[in-house]
């Protein structure tokens, strides 16, 4: 049996929007896929003949054989994969879906795939394998308790590092330490995908993941929830991560790229923690802004008290030797016009040199897109352009052209001037530009 993993494309800002390239000093750059794909792979039986297509990268050729074809895509990719899939079954062809959107939107999903994979796909995927083999796929494979990460084996990154581009080749993929957040941010899909108890990768799961990745010339990306910073059992496992993070012998910039983080964290987090993280060699935050009640309301409404919150958050970062990548977000509800000038004000008086700006996107199966959808305000489906990118629902503050036109102009305007950072952003590793 053969099956063909696919990637589906999806549009970057860029795309979206090619006049960024005017004035944004970024090199081109893809990210590296999710683990969605490399996780299913690394618990398909060795008897099935396995391959991987990143249709980023090239668009995946219809005629290539296997016996089944499986997707796993987010929401912006949903467009591509509906294409591939119904071109696919027109073909007579056996076509699986799996990730976040299909988890989220399995209706949605099962209009154009055979089957869809919801939720943790490593407890049904032995079954999808059988039902296959038969041609008797059923529409839905939920598995309805938590996966055991105990069984849980390193994903097989290998399989994209041989499908590299020769020209667009990610440095860093994703490591994951947990699954799950008991939290409830309004733009969140981690409950709904992988269940509201958090729950650790095994220690030596994750010191094999990180040997994997090293073996390959890789770092590791920590880009999932990091919200075992606030619970004390998941900071012991994260502590450990670090005990093992320092006994790599590979020098400091090579072993991780950046930590996801908020604003709120930065500030609470124990300052010995934060040591043991420059101690390891993590030098880098990727600073998530706009899902928080600081930098909400140090740009939303110029809170004069979450503007100073947000003032100390990068002072913590330079005095401990971080460098704050921060990422912007506009269009939430909170947010007027003058969002756009407090945000450019504050990189200027707090001297950031690297940023991203994104605009709020309700996706789907997250309580923001449930909150919009009750109140009417959904105002397109077309899921390409749940990317960060464009506007897809009814500002409350402003209208969508004008939270469009101030996206577009906080990259101009922020980056403007700025050619001698060139040599230094292509580093960004999170928008895909």
């Amino acid at each position: 049996m053969r099956v063909q993993f696919i990637y589906p494309s999806f549009e970057r800002h860029a795309q979206s929007h090619p006049e960024l390239l005017k004035y944004v000093p970024c090199d081109e750059y893809l990210g590296g896929a999710g683990l969605g794909i490399a996780s299913i792979a690394a618990v398909t039986p060795a008897d099935v003949d396995i391959a991987f297509h990143d249709d980023r990268v090239t668009p995946f050729p219809l005629d290539r054989e296997a016996d089944l074809y499986a997707l796993s895509f987010f929401t912006p990719a949903a467009t591509r994969a509906f294409e591939l899939a119904d071109a696919l079954r027109a073909r007579g062809k056996q076509v699986v879906a799996g990730g976040i959107f299909p988890s989220m939107m399995p209706d949605e999903a099962a209009k154009h795939f055979d089957a869809v994979v919801a939720g943790e796909g490593e407890g049904v995927w032995s079954e999808v394998l059988a039902d296959a083999r038969e041609k008797k796929l059923k529409k839905l494979y939920r598995q309805t308790t938590p996966f055991d990460l105990e069984q849980l084996p390193p994903p097989r990154v290998d399989l994209y590092v041989e499908n590299e581009s020769p020209t667009l080749r990610p440095d860093d993929y994703p490591l994951q330490l947990s699954r799950g957040c008991p939290l409830s941010c309004d733009a969140c899909v981690v409950p709904g995908t992988l269940g509201k108890g958090l729950r650790v990768v095994p220690r030596e799961t994750v010191k094999t993941s990180l040997a994997n990745l090293a073996r390959h010339g890789k770092r590791a990306a920590l880009t999932e929830d990091t919200s075992f910073f606030f619970f004390s059992g998941a900071r012991r496992h994260f502590r450990a991560f670090l005990d093992d993070l320092r006994a790599d012998p590979r020098p400091s910039h090579d072993k991780v790229s950046y930590v996801g983080i908020s604003a709120p964290m930065v500030l609470s987090v124990d300052p010995t923690l934060l040591r043991e993280l420059i101690e390891s060699g993590i030098d880098r935050f990727y600073l998530v802004g706009g899902f928080d009640p600081i930098t909400r309301g140090a740009f939303g409404w110029g809170d004069p008290k979450s503007r100073e919150k947000a003032d100390r958050v990068i002072d913590r970062c330079h005095e401990l030797g971080i460098e704050p990548y921060m990422s912007f977000l506009v269009g939430n509800d909170t947010d007027d016009e003058g969002v756009f000038d407090r945000m450019l004000d504050f990189c200027s008086r707090k001297k950031v040199d690297k940023c991203e700006f994104a605009v709020f996107t309700p996706y789907p199966g997250t309580p923001s897109w449930d909150r919009l959808n009750r109140e009417g305000r959904i105002l397109d489906r077309t899921w390409k352009h749940y990317n960060d990118a464009n506007v897809v629902f009814l500002p409350q503050q402003m209208t969508p052209d004008r939270l469009q036109r101030g996206y577009l102009e906080l990259w101009r305007d922020f980056y403007r001037g700025r050619d001698e950072l060139k040599d230094r952003v292509h580093h960004q590793r999170t928008i895909q530009f």
